[in-house]
């Protein structure tokens, strides 16, 4: 089994197979088109990144991710004018070749690259060069240094090359990194030999700073004018080949981790924290390493090994890079292309836990909660009987408010769970029952329900954990048997009454506004998620099981739950991805059933021990609470919803 390391310093766990079986070893490079003519030291960009997104931590998600060692070069299109030593600009589908040299001569040429093919631009630059550092974009470039060594920079503005102000020393064969306005130069082979010398562009003009630690020339780069990298190239004395990699955090240089080849004239793209280095000499080199922000690692080798190729540029991350010419064995060029595309890892996961990085290899791996397993304990018990409440909070940490202790008789009291126990708190100031509530023990928020003498309620209070404060921000209908989704500052008051209303309300904190109607009118539904991100299901008018969600602007209908219910309170959860319906009352009578929502459907897991409505519910998906509620007897007792993990614990030294 992999050693594993948590991401954000999570707990770092164990597990018995990896979701992500292919990561930054498995790559392949593959042949891809010939360049028209053979050449060496080319250009070129890298686009997209080595990034990975968890939706919805705690629910059913999908893992997605660009992996280095996951992806495979294919072919590109040729250069019109082959050369070597050009500049480059951009990204893989927009990039800009400028100078070079073709013939024993420097040229001016300037192509733009499409993503398929290769067209000379009208505007070539002012000063023929090659070994020149490029950087920026294919609309807006920078083009500085270059051999006859020069300190000459021009910008390019999409149309044409426009002389600017000159680096203070002149150099070839340097790195640079940035853009038209915040560049950066560095090393290289100066008129005194290599240089340590680094310089920062303005947009108008160079100036020194602090310099890097080894002179070097015929480096790779990457980066940006405050996060750069210098890698690799040869030193003096005796022009030694080096493995050795040095950051600029945009103040000063500092040797990080070493590449595992020593190399010069090799290629590389990215940034700072996302890098891929490629081919070089000595001999001809197909190696290709990438940097995950931590280590250089081995990755699958170029299919052609050639040295002064052309490659990445800086800035970007490399999900996407490109390869093309370069000297090959027996000192000939090729015109050989390979483009690099870092393949997309999906992969679906239910109920995500926490997340991990795989040292190692590049690899993602996820903790599962798997919710088919969890099962309800018993929890602490109620002082008194208590149905149609609302509740706010958690498992360990909820409040429980207002309601009815018979068919006759509602409360105005309200008590706090501490995972063990409940204990008294500040009544609240509207005596009601078939009431919402929403928010956490300490910020809770109580709206609607139905008064002692009949008819209903749109009053709207605030709990801060001591006492209930009357809002003056009332519903704009009043009524009870509402859905409540969201938090003390931002919820929903979905439909309600009876008879059952498809009126939705939204809370800002302040006050109640109209907002998008559900499709189904109907009252006593379950609810969960946020105000951009709710759920709604079942209820009756007449009973049913439809599940309907909210995006913040409008409802859309998803899938039915299995057990058609209604009952105030059935339903909790973090998000729309990730709820739990409880108990309700069902055509006849109550049920004990409680169902699962994973972003998709309605899965069964195990039942209440107490079949049981007009309960309250907190929590999530994994970890919920169940009060009250009736039998039809009005009960007092408290069950606790609990999902264990399927990973362990495991200690590493990584």
């Amino acid at each position: 089994m992999a050693e594993y390391k948590a991401i954000h310093g999570f707990t770092v766990q164990n597990r018995t197979s990896d979701p992500l079986a292919t990561g930054v070893g498995g790559a392949t490079w593959s042949t891809g088109g010939s360049l028209g003519t053979g050449r060496a030291g080319l250009g070129g960009a890298p686009l997209e990144g080595q990034v990975w997104v968890v939706a919805n931590p705690g629910t059913a998600s999908v893992v997605k991710g660009y992996a280095l060692g996951a992806g495979a070069w294919a072919s590109g299109g040729n250069l019109g004018t082959g050369r070597a030593g050009l500049g480059g600009a951009g990204i893989q589908t927009a990039i800009l070749g400028f100078g070079g040299i073709t013939g024993g001569s420097a040229v001016t040429n300037n192509e733009e690259y499409n993503g398929t093919s290769w067209s000379e631009k009208a505007g070539d630059l002012n000063t023929a060069r090659y070994i020149l550092g490029g950087t920026g974009t294919s609309t807006a470039a920078l083009a500085s240094g270059g051999n006859p060594r020069t300190g000459k920079t021009e910008k390019w503005d999409g149309t044409s090359w426009a002389e600017s102000g000159d680096l203070n020393t002149a150099r070839q064969a340097h790195g640079s990194a940035g853009t038209t306005t915040a560049g950066l130069a560095f090393t290289g082979s100066a008129s005194t030999g290599n240089t340590v010398n680094a310089e920062a562009f303005n947009g108008t003009s160079w100036a020194e700073v602090n310099n890097i630690n080894s002179a070097r020339d015929n480096v790779a780069d990457a980066g940006v004018q405050t996060a750069a990298f210098c890698i690799g190239g040869t030193t003096p004395p005796g022009d030694t080949i080096k493995k050795l990699v040095e950051e600029w955090n945009g103040t000063s240089w500092s040797e990080t981790t070493d590449m595992n080849t020593a190399r010069r004239s090799l290629d590389a793209g990215g940034t700072t924290t996302d890098a891929l280095a490629f081919g070089g000499t000595p001999g001809t080199l197909a190696i290709t390493e990438a940097w995950n922000g931590t280590t250089w690692t081995e990755v699958a080798d170029l299919s052609t090994g050639r040295a002064a190729l052309g490659g990445g540029s800086q800035g970007s991350s490399t999900s996407l890079n490109i390869a093309f010419g370069g000297e090959v064995s027996g000192g000939s060029v090729t015109t050989a292309t390979e483009e690099w595309t870092a393949a997309t890892i999906t992969d679906t996961i239910q109920n995500i836990g926490q997340i991990y990085y795989r040292s190692d290899t590049g690899d993602m791996k996820v903790t599962l909660n798997v919710l088919g397993t969890g099962a309800f304990a018993t929890g602490g018990t109620m002082p008194a009987v208590r149905s149609a409440h609302g509740f706010a909070g958690t498992q360990t940490a909820g409040a429980a408010f207002a309601g009815a202790s018979s068919t006759t008789a509602k409360v105005d009291t309200t008590i706090e769970y501490n995972g063990t126990a409940w204990s008294s708190a500040e009544a609240v100031n509207t005596t009601r029952d078939l009431c919402a509530g929403a928010g956490t023990q300490t910020a809770a928020l109580l709206f609607g329900g139905t008064l002692p003498p009949g008819g209903h309620s749109n009053a709207t209070e605030l709990y801060d954990g001591t006492d209930w404060t009357v809002s003056p921000g009332t519903l704009n209908t009043a009524r009870s048997r509402i859905g409540p989704i969201g938090t003390q500052t931002a919820a929903l008051a979905v439909a309600g009454t009876p008879p059952g209303t498809s009126a939705v309300e939204k809370w800002n904190g302040t006050s109640w506004s109209e907002v998008a109607e559900i499709t189904t009118a109907r009252m006593n539904g379950g609810a969960a998620g946020t105000s951009t991100a709710g759920l709604f299901f079942g209820g009756e008018s007449p009973l049913t099981g439809k599940t309907e969600e909210w995006n913040g602007t409008g409802w859309t209908e998803r899938a039915d739950m299995n057990t058609v219910r209604q009952s105030s309170g059935m339903g909790a959860g973090a998000t729309n991805t990730a709820a739990i319906a409880i108990g309700g009352e069902v055509s006849p009578g109550f049920t004990a059933n409680a169902e699962t929502w994973d972003g998709t459907s309605w899965t069964e897991v195990a039942n209440l021990s107490t079949a049981r409505g007009y309960l309250a519910n907190g929590g999530t998906n994994a970890l919920a609470i169940a009060t009250g509620g009736r039998t039809p007897t009005y009960v007092n007792n408290t069950e606790e919803w609990t999902v264990p993990s399927t990973a362990t614990n495991k200690t590493i030294t990584d």
